[in-house]
């Protein structure tokens, strides 16, 4: 696969930032529920609170990190940049690592559950230990993940720390009988 043309990149680098940017608001978007759920006692907000972040956790999280990890490979691998010469590429694809982690597996199984347990509970689940316990994990999760889609930002904004040093391969000389 070659290198591609200035408007192709800019044309990928644009749906790269667009889905980027989703999957950062999604996150704010996660961590306002989240604390409209905690200063409720309603059980209908609390359960419209997880109903509404496990359907996000379903679509908009899913799909916009496919398109990101989609986007990001594609512009690696078909610009100058690569997927390993830069620590920062290489940091942010740990941190992305870390995001598909929290954002599209952690975030569907908390609020899965946080919808089970206000389904089932009505009124008495906000002192059931179970439900304290997901709310927290759930909340530290929708911390981290605005933590680290912020490191992912910053990092390509300021591309720190430069390419990877590149070993010397020896030089091979083909020679014809």
């Amino acid at each position: 696969m070659g290198k591609i043309g200035a408007t192709e990149r800019k044309w990928l680098l644009t749906l790269h930032l667009l889905f980027s940017g989703l999957m950062l608001g999604e996150a704010f978007v996660f961590l306002i529920l989240s604390l409209t759920a905690a200063n409720t006692n309603d059980v209908g907000v609390l359960q419209a609170c997880y109903t509404s972040m496990h359907v996000l956790s379903k679509t908009a999280v899913r799909y916009s990190v496919i398109f990101v990890i989609i986007t990001g490979i594609l512009l690696s691998v078909r610009t100058r940049w690569g997927l390993f010469k830069f620590y920062w590429i290489i940091a942010k694809e740990i941190l992305t690592l870390f995001t598909v982690a929290l954002g599209p597996i952690g975030m569907y199984a908390w609020t899965l559950q946080a919808v089970k347990l206000t389904s089932a509970e009505g009124s008495s689940v906000l002192q059931d230990p179970a439900f304290i316990v997901n709310r927290g994990e759930l909340r530290t999760g929708i911390i981290l993940q605005i933590l680290f889609l912020s490191a992912i930002l910053v990092l390509s904004v300021f591309k720190p720390w430069g390419p990877r040093k590149q070993k010397k391969r020896p030089r091979r000389i083909f020679r014809g009988r």
